[in-house]
């Protein structure tokens, strides 16, 4: 698969994305929201994301939330991506940055204060060139050296 100009290689692995130029605008297919959306750096690498918790992790598509509006602080904000259980609850929260955007303390703070209002076990935080995973246990996060396959996050 072909990078659109200015996209680098990221370090999930590459997919067949659908992408169309409309309008003078590139766009990808996002099978979540089921619709093209505008690629922006971001959403490159939400894509990837996307495709590597589906392809590679099991994840199941209908199970993937993509910009989930919640409230934090009386503000409505948009998480990028949540995985849910079965039963509907979130379990995984992941946030995305354009690869341009380092990931930061600041970054993580963000993700933090989202897992206030979403309370998930699992935090993501990705430019598509650094991916960061953690766990919330006893109230700590601690690193995880890979991110969870679906069925381990579910298995009761």
């Amino acid at each position: 698969m072909n990078n659109p100009v200015g996209y680098p290689q990221l370090t999930f692995p590459a997919h067949d994305f659908r992408m169309v130029e409309e309008d003078g605008q590139h766009k990808i297919f996002d099978p979540v929201r089921k619709k093209m959306v505008v690629l922006t750096p971001e959403e490159w690498v939400r894509q990837h994301v996307i495709g590597y918790l589906h392809k590679e992790k099991g994840y199941p598509l209908s199970l993937l939330k993509v910009e989930k509006e919640f409230i934090y602080n009386k503000l409505s904000k948009r998480a990028d991506i949540v995985a849910c259980s079965n039963s509907g609850a979130p379990i995984l929260l992941v946030e995305c940055k354009s690869h341009e955007v380092p990931i930061t303390q600041e970054v993580f703070d963000q993700i933090v204060r989202y897992n206030l209002v979403m309370q998930v076990k699992i935090l993501l935080v990705t430019n598509g060139i650094n991916i960061y995973c953690c766990s919330l246990e006893g109230g700590e996060y601690k690193a995880l050296a890979t991110i969870p396959l679906y069925k381990e996050l579910t298995a009761e």
